[in-house]
């Protein structure tokens, strides 16, 4: 099984100049946990922006979500992976670095995402 076979290609992006509270706005209606960080330049790297990224800055540091930008919390730059890695290997790699989520690219564009529980629900489904 291969990442192209896991990877989820409607990805919700943000730009890294948003506020938190655009962020926290778009994690809501899309019932989502963390979204993309889109590059600022074709040279840049992708980002990610988790709950838990917005809750220490928020919660712990007292920051205030519309002076934030998504950028001044965010995760970058990230793990990426091509399509055609396996999913053992990808499972591996996600393991050994503590990752949860790797921005799948082709050509330095993203062209989907991998979370730890679409590969743990690939197996469950297998299994039933």
């Amino acid at each position: 099984m291969l990442v192209n076979d896991v990877m989820i290609t409607k990805v919700v992006t943000i730009s890294p100049f948003a506020p938190l509270r655009e962020a926290l706005s778009l994690m809501k209606q899309h019932k989502l946990k963390s979204l993309v960080v889109e590059k600022t330049s074709d040279h840049d790297a992708y980002g990610l922006i988790t709950y838990t990224n917005i809750m220490k800055t928020v919660v712990a540091e007292s920051g205030d979500i519309d002076l934030i930008n998504v950028y001044d919390v965010c995760a970058k730059p990230v793990i990426t992976v091509g399509k055609s890695l396996s999913v053992k290997h990808l499972a591996s790699l996600m393991t050994n670095q503590r990752v949860k989520r790797v921005i799948v690219v082709n050509d330095n564009e993203m062209i989907g995402l991998v979370c730890m529980n679409d590969i743990v629900q690939t197996f469950m489904n297998a299994v039933e």
